[in-house]
């Protein structure tokens, strides 16, 4: 079973990453929006209709409905320290996850926002030569499909994990100790990327897993010279 760690290792730190040194990264955990593909676009246009979604489910107009998803966006960030994930903003205003991803399976389309991007994919087809890579994601089942399509990243993957598998969005204590007994290999050895920390990383450096911070592709393709050529 996954445990967190209280104590600190010797680490290896290189930008945003964090590698225990001489450990073999055995397998790796991506986030997916904002990690494999970056468009601000799409993500205002999701943003947009979580917004709508609450707005017809309270009986609020748009402009109602934004703010009070702002108030309630700054509230969690002044008690917490860290920006709330828009899962966390959705249940706080009165919304439900089941039903907003529902919502966004029928409004969002990623294939007309996303394209593929023949770096990343040879990144992944590298990496995968050296590790299990898994997608963990707050997102749900057919729309992370979709998107997957729309960037030519499919069958890329060993494992997709989202949302829909039990409604627990991360970060989260429970889905994380999941995660790490399905890709069965130590902490130490399963990398974390994703471009927020403190929602795909910092419980994941709890557990003793190295992680990797990237916000633009750029800083995405840094694995290949992290990874593929210290493993090489």
């Amino acid at each position: 079973m996954a445990r967190l760690v209280t104590g600190s290792t010797a680490v290896v730190r290189e930008g945003g990453t964090s590698l225990p040194p001489a450990t073999r990264i055995r397998a790796i955990v991506f986030d997916l929006d904002g990690t494999l593909y970056v468009s601000d676009e799409f993500a205002a246009v999701i943003k947009d209709a979580a917004v709508a979604y609450l707005a017809a489910l309270l009986g609020l107009d748009l402009e109602q409905a934004r703010t009070a998803m702002a108030e309630t966006r700054d509230r969690l960030t002044a008690e917490s320290g860290a920006q709330p994930t828009l899962s966390a903003v959705c249940r706080a205003v009165g919304g439900a996850l089941p039903g907003m991803h529902e919502f966004f399976q029928q409004r969002l389309r990623p294939e007309s926002y996303l394209v593929p991007d023949r770096r990343v994919i040879d990144l992944l087809e590298r990496l995968r030569c050296q590790a299990a890579l898994y997608i963990y994601t707050n997102n749900s089942r057919p729309l992370v499909n979709r998107i997957l399509v729309a960037l030519g990243l499919e069958g890329l993957f060993r494992g997709v994990f989202t949302i829909d598998d039990s409604w627990r969005a991360k970060p989260d204590q429970v889905g994380l100790e999941q995660i790490l007994a399905i890709v069965a290999e130590p902490a130490e050895g399963v990398l974390f990327v994703g471009d927020r920390f403190d929602v795909d990383l910092r419980l994941a450096k709890r557990y003793g897993c190295p992680v990797f911070l990237c916000r633009t592709i750029e800083e995405l393709l840094q694995l290949d010279r992290l990874i593929v050529n210290r493993q090489g």
